[in-house]
């Protein structure tokens, strides 16, 4: 088996964390190849991405094998193997002792996006007109501060802390949420991932960030869609249930 190493060098600890993975690895005899956030290249049967959440899209993005993330940032909600598993992961890396899902993804104007396509005025001070057509077919129109158009692994993301829906990870589908609607009767849509989505505006142009990338291009329509090709992610232990309440305390109850 050939391993990618994959680390972001804008995150705290790094070094340490790649030194000890690389130190692991050498010490099993597996060969690997370590590579920057922004260099990567195509080498492995599997990719362990050092970072955060953030770092594991990008990389997921890229590569066409196995993804799998451990742990520098803060959530950790799609990187979930902790830092002081090092030994373990990789034991059961080799054993084949893990789990692994495909994802939806979303293309539009030549960008990729694992968690969502978040769209605004390019002027960021003032609200925009957007309006949604689906399969060519008006829907409705938005004054709000921007719309998200998330696949269901980008739900528990921005989607989320703007009011839209949890979906589980694997289901084919998108969802559409507006961001701070000047109006109560606007809620988000979940609809099937078949469906081509377009948002178009006024005379304002709109903004357009891919997994939180600025795609630097301000326009007056975009087109997305499903990517044919998804993402593959690995996990030790996959139970999403688990994540929902160990991350984000999902169905808690404060203590008194």
């Amino acid at each position: 088996m050939k391993i990618n190493v994959v680390y972001n060098k804008l995150i705290s600890d790094y070094q340490n964390a790649l030194n000890t993975i690389e130190s692991t690895l050498t010490n099993k005899k597996v060969e690997f190849k370590s590579f920057e956030l922004d260099n990567m290249e195509h080498f492995g049967d599997i990719t362990l991405v050092i970072g955060g959440d953030g770092t594991l899209l990008k990389a997921a993005r890229f590569y066409n094998v196995p993804v799998l993330g451990i742990n520098l940032g803060r959530l950790g909600f799609l990187s979930q193997a902790g830092v002081n598993e090092y030994d373990c992961i990789i034991e059961n890396i080799l054993s084949g002792n893990y789990s692994t899902e495909e994802r939806l993804m979303l293309e539009a104007n030549g960008y990729t996006a694992l968690n969502d396509f978040v769209i605004k005025g390019c002027s960021a001070s003032r609200t925009s007109k957007f309006f949604l057509e689906i399969n060519g077919k008006f829907v409705c129109d938005y004054i709000a501060d921007g719309l998200i158009i998330s696949t269901p692994t980008g739900s528990t993301a921005y989607g989320l802390s703007a009011g839209g829906p949890v979906l589980y990870p694997t289901l084919d589908s998108i969802v559409i949420v507006p961001i701070c609607p000047h109006t109560l009767n606007a809620r988000p849509l979940v609809i099937p991932s078949s469906e081509k989505i377009t948002v178009k505006t006024g005379d304002r142009p709109l903004s357009v960030s891919a997994d939180g990338y600025d795609t630097k291009e301000c326009i007056k329509q975009i087109d997305i869609k499903a990517c044919e090709t998804k993402a593959k992610l690995a996990f030790m232990n996959n139970n999403f249930y688990n994540v929902l309440r160990n991350k984000l305390h999902w169905g808690i109850s404060p203590e008194g």
